[in-house]
């Protein structure tokens, strides 16, 4: 059995007010658990495969291709492969949410 804590994992993001953290990484997928500060902004990017989005505290602001909606706490929100998606934190608490992608790109 293995287990991991995301606050003991190094992160593979640290800057602006954004914390990523590979909570898992197989051939499967991938989950990232990102916490983001009140105004931090992940820039949109596009990724190889699809993603999910999980909101574990706070309320996210996702915007995927044209489209912008805020998402409450234990919500998921899916984001189709090769289209550009952005997370923003806009609210005045912190903001943690996983990030799943399968495959693993």
């Amino acid at each position: 059995m293995q287990s991991r804590n995301w606050k003991d994992t190094e992160p593979v993001l640290n800057a602006n007010g954004i914390h990523g953290v590979k909570i898992y990484s197989q051939p499967e997928g991938e989950i990232v658990h990102l916490a983001l500060a009140p105004g931090a902004h992940l820039k949109a990017h596009a990724t190889p495969v699809n993603v999910v989005f999980y909101v574990l505290e706070g309320t996210a602001t996702i915007s995927i291709g044209e489209e912008k909606q805020s998402f409450p706490k234990d919500t998921t929100i899916d984001s189709p492969k090769a289209i550009p998606h952005a997370v923003t934190n806009e609210g005045e608490g912190n903001l943690r949410l996983l990030v799943i992608k399968m495959p693993k790109p």
